[in-house]
């Protein structure tokens, strides 16, 4: 396949992104819309016309898959794109959904493969999914014989990473198992959200975002909220992106090369995170976990 370059860059930001470009009539549902990155991509959504939904998290847990189905059964009308922009990060202990999942991959997984396969037959021809993802996902890929860290040692951020590689390989899946939808990944960079609440400060003062009196700083690399949506509306609602699925874009706003995974690289889109047969493996087991009643795996 090409690779993708658009005119956008680090900086551009959703407004940007959207200019020119009219949403009216379209119905988007975005998650985490309510501060962040996914209030940015809802508001340049809204300014364009679309009519955007982002549900609170007690309308929505997605760590629950109860709450997801239900959720789901209660949607009418058509859904002409859902931006799977919520998720959790670097939770310091080893915690678990009720249906026995780790609990990042629960929430930025799971929960979303099954928004969207609750939300299938609203989804309009041509839908876009657009979920975020991470530079996490170059670090860990999907441990298939223990997803969950019953055996081995459990470590936050390869949990972190691991999670946002199975959101890649959903990108993958969906276009293999769902007609007339596309889906595309994304690493929004780095930027101060809501997301960084379970890194303590050690932490955040190592990579240069926090100095010793606790005020957060803005070292070069980090992007605002806008800027950080562009690539979420990009993928959403651009017509430059109109029928492209399966693809990672990166903090550039641009197609990521395909590297290696590994602790080394620091740019680009692991091969295990775009690997056709291990999207279709995760699929299965995601499948499966919602055949299964509460509480049991």
């Amino acid at each position: 396949m090409t690779r993708i370059i658009t005119p956008f860059t680090a900086q551009s930001t959703a407004a940007e992104v959207l200019a020119g470009v009219d949403l009216t009539g379209r119905r988007m549902l975005i998650t985490g819309g309510g501060s962040g990155l996914g209030r940015a991509a809802a508001d340049a959504l809204r300014e364009a016309g679309a009519e955007v939904i982002a549900p609170a998290r007690r309308e929505l847990d997605l760590s629950d898959l109860d709450s997801v189905r239900a959720y789901a059964e209660a949607w009418t009308g058509p859904v002409d794109a859902i931006i799977a922009n919520a998720g959790i990060m670097a939770v310091p202990e080893r915690r678990t959904a009720d249906n026995g999942w780790e609990l990042q991959l629960a929430t930025n997984f799971l929960g979303h493969f099954a928004l969207i396969k609750g939300l299938e037959n609203h989804l309009t021809e041509g839908a876009r999914i657009v979920l975020v993802s991470s530079g996490a996902q170059l670090r860990a890929g999907v441990d298939f014989d223990d997803p969950h860290f019953e055996t081995r040692p459990y470590d936050p951020w390869v949990a972190y990473g691991q999670s946002k590689t199975a959101v890649v390989l959903l990108a993958v899946a969906v276009g293999r198992h769902l007609d007339g939808v596309t889906a595309n990944a994304m690493a929004p960079g780095r930027i101060h959200t809501n997301l960084q609440r379970h890194i303590d400060e050690a932490t955040m003062r190592a990579l240069g975002a926090m100095d010793d009196d606790g005020n957060l700083l803005h070292p070069e690399g980090y992007k605002t909220p806008e800027q950080g949506a562009a690539a979420e509306v990009m993928l959403a609602a651009s017509p430059l992106l109109a029928g492209v699925t399966g693809r990672y874009f990166d903090e550039d706003n641009q197609e990521a090369q395909v590297v290696p995974g590994g602790p080394e690289p620091m740019v680009g889109v692991a091969d295990w995170s775009v690997d056709p047969a291990a999207a279709d493996r995760l699929w299965e087991l995601a499948e499966q976990a919602l055949k299964q009643p509460r509480g049991a795996r």
